[in-house]
């Protein structure tokens, strides 16, 4: 009797649950765990003379890592996912706050133009920003037009060009988290801070600006860890003089064919977003918000 009764109860509950959960495990293990495996395995392997993958472990690929040029741009990577984060806050969070706190028909208006850029592809968008800022683009046009410039100025292929285009691709993983904290923001609060004579910027600094951190965390880290490896944008706005980690990886695995260096760096990056993660996880963000 008790095994009809276990064998009913695992039809009942296990079942079910090996039906709905089985075939997304099975997609996860083969499409995610597995490549991330193999990843990590190549990154010990090495190359022979014709650049052949040779499965032989070494660590020489993690010692080249240290290299000068590579340190360089490293640093520049970080220097550009921060004024990135840093631009994105600034102009996300006022923008956000007009969203969360309009009541009438504008706010699905508003909150339509931070999703509509997801409709297009984002390397469509960039080749499109190229073409603006070229030298024969609409802004030289317009400048030269206007008679403020006597000759087309080159605005491409620099650092801050390339940090325009980060932000503008990557703003939106700025202004959603943001949308969302805010709007969960108890409007009774700052009726009672202006109740008790407090200003509006004491208001925003001491009450507002607390209550939302979780979005600016969250937002950060959204916008932070994949400026590391938009390489298209620093290609395409940057040639090739502000690369970014993503650079590093994708020559390697193209141009420079050393497949287990560019696993390295992969790694790296990889490890990179962990700790980024775990510090914001320390610092009590909630990780449903990273969709994690």
């Amino acid at each position: 009797m008790s095994k009809k009764y276990s064998k009913h109860q695992w039809k009942a509950n296990v079942l079910p649950a090996i039906v709905t959960v089985g075939p997304v495990t099975v997609m996860l293990v083969l499409l995610v765990a597995v490549p991330l495996l193999y990843v990590a395995v190549m990154s010990f392997c090495t190359t022979d003379n014709y650049y052949n993958v040779v499965f032989r472990f070494s660590l020489e690929n993690y010692k080249k890592l240290m290299n000068p040029d590579y340190l360089r741009i490293y640093a520049q990577s970080i220097i550009i996912a921060f004024m990135t984060t840093v631009i994105c806050i600034l102009i996300g969070y006022p923008f956000s706050y007009m969203i969360a706190r309009t009541k009438s028909r504008k706010k699905q208006l508003l909150y339509m133009l931070v999703i509509i850029p997801f409709w297009t592809n984002s390397l469509i968008r960039i080749y499109g920003w190229r073409t603006f800022l070229g030298t024969n683009g609409w802004l030289n046009s317009a400048l030269q037009a206007i008679h403020l410039t006597k000759e087309p100025l080159n605005f491409l292929y620099k650092q801050g060009t390339t940090v325009l285009g980060m932000v503008y691709c990557l703003i939106p993983f700025m202004i959603l988290p943001l949308y969302t904290a805010i709007e969960k923001l108890d409007g009774n609060l700052l009726e009672a801070s202006a109740d008790l004579g407090a200003r509006p910027v004491s208001t925003f600094f001491e009450v507002i600006l607390p209550l939302t951190s979780s979005g600016i965390f969250s937002g950060s880290i959204m916008v932070f860890i994949p400026c590391l490896g938009y390489f298209f944008v620093a290609n395409i706005l940057g040639g090739g003089n502000s690369d970014v980690i993503g650079n590093l990886i994708e020559r390697q695995f193209k141009s420079g064919n050393n497949w287990p260096l560019g696993a390295a760096l992969s790694i790296i990056l990889i490890i990179v977003t962990l700790i980024l993660v775990r510090i914001y996880q320390r610092l009590g963000g909630d990780m449903d918000s990273l969709g994690v």
